[in-house]
């Protein structure tokens, strides 16, 4: 029987180390509560055998010390394994055994060599959250804290059935902004490149025409013509401009203090801001929500959302948050002081502190914003669609009657 040597502390919080026999880690943890002590460190002794070690075993153990991983690996695929996980972990098949039926079922790739690293280290005697932090690329800090919660509350597959539903809630998220801005971007490129075409080649010939025809242009069409050869002349400045502005932007977002300003000001964009002043709560509340509840300590929950928000100002309202926790007081005043959420917001979390039921304040929020942010995105491709028609029979119209009026004066000329 496997052997654990494991650290706990005692009902008067003296640190006891010990050793004790068990199937699996889950059996050895509920051992140890059972011996009235709170596991805070458990690790599977190796067995020592006297076999002779072969080449192939010093070529798998030399891999599993160290497994380089380039690229990164598909949030889609972290998810459904992560959900298959919680499966196998609910129908009680141990931990090596869960790890080695995914890895089978897993195409060839960087997650497959991933899991077979996971297996050998957990044989080894690893626990799962210690084998999953030596591959930052699959699985995050935010992840790998999770599940070092569950692991110590004894209650792995419950963390992990709600770190399935909360990634896969954020990835649903995500795909819901990400697919509806994909259809307004694309009739915005489209058209662009017809105007553009339309200055490129089209006008030229009719400016042409005009010059032999000596006719005296109005405003409008020297206007048009005079902005055809400039696109004409500097063409590469269509994607010179654009290039050039998303350098600076990211340039520029590696200074704090500019990072900021521009964190900032996005929340203050007509239409768009609302979108991603939401996203951005939600995320930060449906991530704490499922540290607390996963057990994971205020502080280090607090750590692990700030780095997860995406925007600068959210990451210091975090920050403010941590250390007035650290001090004694509530989340509710920094997050007040930060304006960075709606007043609805701040009361929420004010009230699940007072009523000590903030994990599920904290998901009511998330659900209410993702259910506002699919009107909004809603609302948004509604009000997109007219104006881009506006836009663009607005575009054709002037470029129309700018190229028929010298025609309409020569005719009544002739």
């Amino acid at each position: 029987m496997p052997t654990f040597k494991f650290e706990a502390v005692d009902n008067k919080g003296l640190l006891v180390k010990n050793r004790i026999e068990a199937v699996s880690t889950e059996e050895a943890i509920d051992k140890i509560h059972g011996d009235g002590f709170y596991p805070t460190r458990i690790k599977q002794l190796k067995e020592r055998r006297h076999k002779p070690s072969t080449a192939g075993d010093k070529k798998k153990r030399k891999g599993s010390l160290s497994t380089i991983t380039i690229g990164k690996i598909k949030a889609k695929i972290i998810n459904t394994f992560t959900r298959q996980l919680s499966t196998l972990q609910d129908a009680g098949i141990p931990i090596v055994q869960s790890l080695t039926i995914l890895e089978s079922q897993t195409k060839k790739g960087i997650f497959k060599k991933t899991l077979d690293s996971m297996v050998t280290d957990i044989q080894g005697g690893d626990s799962l959250s210690v084998a999953m932090s030596k591959h930052p690329k699959a699985f995050d800090k935010l992840y790998v804290n999770i599940i070092n919660a569950g692991e110590i509350g004894g209650a792995l597959d419950i963390v992990l059935r709600r770190l399935a539903a909360y990634r896969e809630k954020i990835q649903r998220l995500k795909r819901k902004i990400i697919g509806s801005m994909t259809y307004p971007v694309a009739v915005i490129v489209i058209a662009c490149a017809i105007l553009a075409g339309i200055l490129m080649f089209i006008i030229p010939k009719f400016a042409k025409m005009f010059d032999e025809m000596n006719i005296s242009l109005p405003w409008i069409t020297l206007a048009l013509v005079a902005t055809s050869n400039f696109v004409v002349t500097y063409w590469y400045l269509l994607f010179g401009i654009p290039f050039a502005f998303f350098v600076l932007y990211k340039l520029i977002g590696r200074i704090k203090i500019c990072r900021l300003v521009i964190d900032r000001t996005k929340f203050k964009i007509p239409i768009f801001g609302n979108i991603i002043n939401k996203s951005v709560i939600s995320k930060f509340a449906r991530t704490l929500s499922t540290l607390i509840s996963s057990g994971v300590p205020i502080l280090e929950a607090l750590n692990n959302v700030k780095g997860v928000t995406g925007n600068l100002a959210m990451t210091r309202a975090v920050e403010n948050i941590h250390d007035n926790i650290r001090e004694g007081e509530s989340i509710a005043k920094p997050l007040r002081e930060a304006k960075v959420c709606e007043l609805m917001v701040v009361n929420m979390v004010e009230i699940g502190e007072q009523s000590g039921e903030l994990e599920k304040m904290l998901t009511k929020v998330a659900d209410n914003y993702d259910e506002e942010i699919d009107t909004a995105v809603d609302s948004m491709i509604s009000l997109i669609e007219p104006l881009m028609i506006v836009f663009l029979g607005g575009a054709v119209g002037t470029i129309v009657i700018a190229l028929f009026m010298p025609l309409i004066k020569l005719m009544d000329s002739i």
